[in-house]
C-alpha cells in the first residue's frame, strides 16, 4: 500500500479521531497501528515489529544513539526544571506583578507576545519555548487563556523563521534553493536573492503574523477560542479544568517564594537565550570549515545541541538563585521532580508524533501526493495555488514542514521551470507557505507540540482553537496565489491577501459583538 491512495488513510484517520475524541494519545496510537498494518498487509507480527522499530529508532538509529532526538528530549526536561525553579524562586510572580503595571490591558499582553515572536526569529523550537517562558507570567495575570497564548506563539514562530534568512529555517531553505537553481540551469539569480524575493510571496506566513495582531487588537475570538477566552475572563481558569496533565503547566504544585525578584526570572531566561545563540554560532562555525559566513553558520548549526547547552546553563543559574534564597518554600529535589513531571505529557506526544511520522514516511504518503502534482497537466497560472494546497495537505498529513520542503521544493522547481519560468519563485514560495499552513493545522507537528508546551496549554485545545485562524489566513493566501498566477504581479496579490484578512476579521468582530449584545439583551 506504499505510495498509493491508501497511504493517506492512517493520517486521515488520526485527524478524524483528534476531532471526534479530543484524545491525542488514542488518535496517534490508532494512526500508528493502522499504518503499521498497512505497511505489512495486516501481518500482525511484522506490524508489531514495525511499531517497535519506529519507537526504538527515536533513540537508537543504525546502531548508534540518535543524539539529536535525545538532546531535544533532554532540553524539554531542562525547560520543565527551569520553569519549576522560576516559580519556586518567586521570579515568575514578581515579573508578572511588575509587568502588569506597565502592560495594563489584555490586548497589550497579547500584542507583546506577538512582538516577542517577531524578535526571537532564530529558530522555531527556540521561539516556541522561549516566548512562552517570557510571556506566560504576564498573560496569566491578564487572564489570557493558555489556548490563546499557544496560538499567539505558534503563529509567530514558524511564520517568522520561514521568512527570515538568518534563521535555521532560512539557512536550510537557501541551501535547497542553491541546488535547485543549479539543477535547473538558472544562473541569473543567486539563492539568497531568490529567498529575499520570495519573502513578499509567502502570503500565508505574512497573513498569519498580521492576524496575530488583529486578534489581539479586536479581541477576535472565533470558534472554540471564544469558549476558552470567556472562561478565562469570567472565572480566571486559564485551561479547561477537566483537562489533566497539561504539558508545561505546574499549577499550584510548587509554592512561590514571597521575596522573589524579577531577576530570578529574567536572568535565567537571558542565560538560556545567550547560551543557545552562542552555541548555535559556535557549532555553526565549527561545521562550516573555512567557508564561514552568516548563512553557513545557521545552515550548519546544531540546533538541538545548542538548545541543550543553553538549557543546562539556564537551569544551573536558576538553581543557584533558588539555593541562595533564605528558607526556600520548595525543596530542591521536589522542584526537579515536579519540573520533569510537567514535561512528560509533551514528551509522550512528541514521541508518538515521531513514531507516526516514521510510519507515514514508510508508507510514502508524501511521495504519493508529490506524484499527483508531477503527473497532472495543469495550466502554469494555477501552479502557485496548486503547490500551496498540496504542500499544506502534505504537511498536515506528515506533520513536518522541513520534510515537505525537501519533497515539494524540487518538484515545484522542476515543474515551474519546464512550464513557465515566471511562476518559479511564486511556486517555491507557495510550497513554503503551504508547509507552514499544514504545520499549523496538524497535531503531530513538532512546532505545534512545543507551542502548546511553551504556553502550558492542552495540546488538542491548541490545535482546535488555532485551526479557524489558520484556515482564514489560508483562504486569503489561496486567493493571493491565484492572482499571482493570473497577473504575474507580487505586491498587488499580497495587498489583496492582507486586505481580505483585515476585512474578514472586522466582519467577524462585528458579528461577534452583535451576537453578544443580543444575548445580553
Amino acid at each position: 500500500m506504499e505510495g498509493t491512495i491508501f497511504s493517506l488513510i492512517p493520517a486521515v484517520l488520526m485527524l478524524l479521531l483528534v476531532l471526534l475524541t479530543r484524545n491525542i494519545y488514542i488518535s496517534l496510537g490508532a494512526g500508528i497501528i493502522i499504518g503499521a498494518l498497512f505497511i505489512h498487509q495486516f501481518a500482525i507480527l511484522d506490524s508489531l515489529k514495525e511499531i517497535v522499530t519506529s519507537f526504538s529508532s527515536i533513540f537508537v538509529s543504525e546502531g548508534a544513539p540518535n543524539i539529536g532526538n535525545l538532546l531535544l528530549l533532554g532540553f524539554l526536561l531542562l525547560l520543565g526544571i527551569m520553569t519549576a525553579f522560576l516559580q519556586a524562586s518567586g521570579g515568575s510572580r514578581a515579573f508578572g506583578q511588575w509587568m502588569i503595571h506597565r502592560v495594563k490591558t489584555r490586548t497589550g499582553s497579547q500584542a507583546m507576545t506577538g512582538v516577542l515572536g517577531l524578535i526571537i526569529f532564530i529558530d522555531d523550537y527556540f521561539n516556541s519555548l522561549a516566548v512562552g517562558q517570557i510571556a506566560r507570567p504576564l498573560t496569566d495575570r491578564h487572564r489570557v487563556s493558555r489556548a490563546k497564548l499557544a496560538y499567539l506563539i505558534d503563529s509567530t514562530s514558524a511564520p517568522v523563521t520561514v521568512i527570515s534568512p538568518i534563521s535555521s529555517w532560512g539557512a536550510y531553505i537557501i541551501g535547497i534553493l542553491g541546488g535547485l537553481l543549479a539543477t535547473n540551469g538558472i544562473t541569473d539569480i543567486q539563492p539568497l536573492e531568490a529567498f529575499v524575493q520570495m519573502i513578499p510571496l509567502n502570503f500565508y506566513a505574512l497573513g498569519a503574523v498580521l492576524l496575530v495582531f488583529i486578534v489581539a487588537y479586536f479581541k477576535l475570538d472565533i470558534g472554540p477560542m471564544r469558549k476558552h477566552e470567556k472562561r478565562a475572563m469570567e472565572t480566571g481558569e486559564l485551561v479547561d479544568p477537566e483537562q489533566k496533565n497539561i504539558p508545561g503547566d505546574l499549577g499550584n504544585k510548587i509554592t512561590s517564594h514571597e521575596k522573589g525578584k524579577i531577576y530570578h526570572l529574567l536572568v535565567p531566561i537571558i542565560v538560556l537565550i545567550a547560551g543557545t545563540v552562542a552555541a548555535m554560532v559556535y557549532t555553526g562555525i565549527i561545521e562550516s570549515g573555512e567557508n564561514v559566513t552568516i548563512l553557513t553558520i545557521f545552515s550548519n548549526t546544531n540546533v538541538n545541541l545548542s538548545l541543550f547547552i543553553g538549557g543546562v546553563a539556564a537551569v544551573l543559574t536558576a538553581l543557584l538563585f533558588h539555593v541562595s534564597q533564605t528558607k526556600p518554600k520548595a525543596s530542591t529535589p521536589k522542584v526537579f521532580i515536579e519540573g520533569i513531571k510537567t514535561m512528560l505529557p509533551a514528551i509522550y506526544i512528541l514521541v508518538l508524533a515521531w513514531m507516526i511520522g516514521s510510519i507515514i514516511s514508510t508508507l510514502e504518503t508524501g511521495q504519493y501526493l508529490a506524484e499527483l502534482v508531477s503527473n497532472a497537466s495543469i495550466s502554469a497560472s494555477m501552479l502557485p495555488l496548486l503547490f500551496f494546497l498540496i504542500s499544506g495537505f502534505m504537511a498536515l498529513a506528515t506533520g513536518t514542514s522541513w520534510g515537505t520542503f525537501g519533497i515539494m521544493l524540487p518538484i515545484a522547481a522542476e515543474v515551474a521551470a519546464a512550464t513557465d519560468a515566471t511562476v518559479l519563485l511564486p511556486s517555491l514560495a507557495a510550497v513554503l507557505a503551504g508547509s507552514v499552513f499544514g504545520d499549523h493545522c496538524t497535531p503531530i507537528s513538532d512546532t505545534t507540540i512545543l507551542s502548546s508546551t511553551g504556553a502550558g496549554s492542552n495540546h488538542i485545545d491548541h490545535v482546535l482553537t488555532q485551526l479557524p485562524y489558520a484556515v482564514l489566513a489560508a483562504i486569503a493566501a489561496s486567493i493571493g496565489y491565484l492572482l499571482v498566477g493570473l497577473t504575474n504581479q507580487v505586491w498587488l496579490p499580497l495587498l489583496i491577501t492582507l486586505i481580505i484578512i483585515i476585512v474578514v476579521s472586522i466582519f467577524l468582530n462585528f458579528i461577534s459583538k452583535t451576537s453578544t449584545s443580543k444575548n445580553r439583551s
